[in-house]
């Protein structure tokens, strides 16, 4: 009998989105499929899946001990996630090459289902990072007789949604800053800086308005800028390290001596980005927009204002809140007015007649109730209120009232 050969072995999942790209969150079911091609027939003692998620961090130091010594430092860290493991075909035992127990795979494609649950606790989200990772991947391992397993190995995403829409990622960042140059003893004037962003959460492809004024009141020339940054810190060992990169950024106009420039909105796209990882004990990832005066010859005077990236958009409500605040003055006391309010809907789409009706003829359920004010609660419980109107059907009266009001005010 001439055994036959394993053309392929793949992992594929069934994906739940319409970019057809494996995406998970905490709680949520992965289920795919293992596929097998094989030429002939083959016998196979077992087919394993082992699914595994874990945040890994690690990075090098050289330090001297000694005036000829030197020496590397490792640090690393580890934590789990996720770590499962499935049986698809045949047993567990791979230790031994005997013929019993095995399983036929006839030439052709097979396909062999596999489904687990991601844990509910909150999962750290993927990502790459410059010393450590966050990843997620399922294996397969195909056992047969006197020959080596055969494996393969395919990651999926997860992402562990942050809601920006919460009254803490909806609030106003806002910050001023004032700097004065000083050239030997001569004293310039100041420099100041005042930067107000709408909210702290955003989702990338966003476009951040930025609120701000700049007053150069030094002898220097002097550009505002904007940029939006990414912060990684890794922890191991007691140890940190931190990496910040550049994400987006723009320019303004440069400013010369005594000159003021206002920003009412600029605008500064967020690219596709990793969201934010505020949760992982060993990898953060957070970000930060950064509003500064570059000063030549001088350190810059900026304003850090922090971000939260997140994966949840905003609603609509809360979009509709935001362009209101934004159109504040840069003075930030200005409040929007809302909008007219609509009227309360009619007495009769909430309490039918038959309803009133009936609770006229219900009696008192408790007798010490009984008596003249019960019995007036009781027979208006169901009565129409006063009719909504948004003319004033006495505005002389309310006028007098209001003059009489003004009048008695002390501060006139």
């Amino acid at each position: 009998m001439v055994l036959g050969k394993v053309k392929s072995l793949t992992v594929s999942y069934d994906c739940l989105n319409d970019s057809n790209v494996p995406v998970f969150s905490s709680g949520d079911c992965v289920s795919g499929r293992v596929i097998i091609e094989v030429t002939g027939e083959i016998r196979v003692k077992s087919l394993k899946i082992h699914a595994k998620g874990f945040a890994k961090v690690r990075w090098t130091e050289s330090r001297n001990a000694g005036s000829n010594t030197a020496y590397t430092q490792n640090y690393t860290e580890e934590v789990e996630y996720l770590n499962h493991k499935d049986l698809l075909i045949g047993h567990e035992r791979d230790d031994d090459n005997s013929e019993e127990g095995l399983t036929t795979i006839h030439s052709g494609r097979h396909e062999y289902a596999f489904s687990f649950e991601l844990p509910q606790t909150p999962l750290a989200t993927s990502f790459e990072g410059k010393h450590g990772s966050v990843r997620y991947w399922v294996k397969a391992e195909l056992h047969r007789p006197w020959l080596l397993p055969m494996k393969t190995k395919k990651e999926f995403t997860v992402f562990e949604h942050i809601d920006i829409n919460t009254p803490l990622l909806l609030s106003p960042q806002a910050g001023t800053k004032e700097k004065t140059l000083c050239c030997w003893f001569c004293t310039s004037g100041p420099i100041s800086l005042s930067a107000k962003i709408e909210r702290k959460g955003y989702t990338p492809g966003e476009s951040i308005q930025i609120f701000a004024e700049i007053e150069n009141c030094s002898s220097r020339m002097v550009v505002p800028k904007a940029a939006i940054y990414q912060t990684q810190t890794f922890y191991a060992k007691g140890k940190m390290k931190e990496v910040k990169q550049l994400v987006a950024n723009l320019r303004g106009e440069s400013l010369s001596s005594g000159k003021t420039e206002t920003w009412n909105g600029k605008m500064l796209k967020i690219p596709p980005v990793s969201p934010s990882i505020l949760d992982c004990s060993i990898i953060r990832v957070e970000y930060s927009l950064m509003v500064y005066v570059d000063i030549p010859g001088a350190i810059n005077l900026s304003l850090n204002l922090p971000l939260v990236i997140g994966t949840i958009p905003l609603h609509p409500f809360g979009s509709r809140t935001s362009s209101v605040s934004s159109q504040c003055s840069m003075s930030w006391l200005g409040m929007g007015l809302p909008e007219r309010p609509e009227a309360p809907p009619s007495y009769a789409e909430i309490v039918t007649e038959e309803q009133r009706q009936v609770s006229v003829d219900v009696p008192p359920p408790r007798e010490e109730l009984d008596g003249p004010l019960f019995a007036y609660i009781h027979e208006f419980r169901f009565q129409p209120p006063p009719l909504y109107s948004e003319i004033d059907p006495n505005p002389d009266h309310a006028s007098r009232t209001e003059e009489r009001r003004l009048d008695a005010c002390p501060s006139r």
